[in-house]
C-alpha cells in the first residue's frame, strides 16, 4: 500500500509516451473505450459510437448470445532513417476495443442496421418485440 502522495505516479510518468496510441482510441484515460451515446426512437435505438482513428475496415459488428457485440482491431508502424538511410527509430504498436450491449434473444444481423463515417459508427437496432402469449391448449380428457 503506498501513500497518497505516490498516488497516480504511474499514470503520470508513462502519459504521453505513446501519442499516437492515445489519440487512436479515445484519449489517454479512456483507451479501450468506446463513448457512446444511445437514442430511444419509437421502433427502437439508436448508438452513435465514437472511434476516432479507426477505418471501417478496423471495425466489426455481430449479435451473439443475445449481445450486440463491437469490436474494433487497430496496428500502426512508424519508421524514421537520416539521410544515409540508416534507421533511427522505428516504433510500432496494435490495440483493440471491445463492447457489447443486451439487445435481446428476438434480434439477429439482419435487424440491425449500420453506418461508418467521420469516425462515428451508427447503429440502429430495433426494439424487441414482446412475444404474444399462446393460446392456451387443453388436454383431451378420455371417459
Amino acid at each position: 500500500m503506498l501513500p497518497n502522495v505516490y498516488k497516480g505516479f504511474a499514470d503520470n510518468f508513462f502519459e504521453g509516451f505513446f501519442p499516437d496510441m492515445e489519440r487512436c482510441f479515445a484519449g489517454r484515460k479512456d483507451f479501450g473505450l468506446m463513448k457512446t451515446d444511445i437514442r430511444e426512437g419509437e421502433e427502437g435505438y439508436d448508438l452513435m459510437i465514437d472511434m476516432p482513428g479507426c477505418a471501417k475496415e478496423d471495425v466489426k459488428a455481430q449479435v451473439k448470445d443475445g449481445y450486440l457485440v463491437i469490436e474494433a482491431v487497430k496496428g500502426s508502424e512508424s519508421e524514421e532513417k537520416d539521410e544515409a538511410g540508416k534507421l533511427i527509430r522505428r516504433e510500432r504498436y496494435s490495440g483493440s476495443m471491445r463492447r457489447s450491449f443486451f439487445v435481446g434473444d428476438g434480434i439477429t444481423e439482419d435487424d440491425v442496421k449500420a453506418k461508418f463515417e467521420n469516425g462515428v459508427l451508427t447503429l440502429s437496432v430495433p426494439k424487441e418485440k414482446p412475444a404474444q402469449p399462446a393460446e392456451p391448449k387443453y388436454i383431451a380428457i378420455e371417459g
